[in-house]
């Protein structure tokens, strides 16, 4: 009966050491790339909450859309406003110019999405007006 040689049992738990340190490497990078990506998708999900909580939150856009529509300017213009579930829409057969231009300064640089504006020129100095502002 012919025994082992010690020699090949060394060799053979050399190779299978180093294919084990191999693998271990091979893993070691994966979990770095998903470590990354973890740490990308949490920054990003901290963005949007961010945004969420601005751009999102109704009380907030119907307080911000009632004070610039408490405006003298605006009160003079007569606007329709209808407050939706999910949106409110503003609308006027006849808007001024000027009164037009303070609430398109207001509005745009305010944090609301708007879905919808639609203004269509009447004259020179009135417009029509057709907005939709989402929460």
């Amino acid at each position: 009966m012919r025994s082992i040689n010690p020699l090949h049992i060394g060799a053979l738990l050399v190779v299978i050491i180093m294919f084990l340190f191999f693998k271990l490497s091979s893993v070691k990078s994966e979990l770095d790339e998903a470590r990354l990506g973890f740490k990308e998708s949490q920054k990003l999900a901290v963005n949007l909450t961010a945004l969420q909580s601005v751009y999102a939150n109704k009380d907030k856009t119907t307080a911000a859309l009632r004070r610039i529509f408490n405006n003298r300017i605006l009160r003079e213009a007569k606007l329709l406003v209808l407050d939706k579930k999910n949106y409110s829409l503003i609308s006027a057969k006849k808007i001024n110019t000027k009164a037009l231009n303070f609430l398109m300064s207001k509005v745009l640089n305010s944090p609301f999405i708007i879905e919808k504006l639609k203004i269509v020129k009447l004259n020179d100095k009135e417009a029509s007006l057709e907005m939709e502002i989402k929460w």
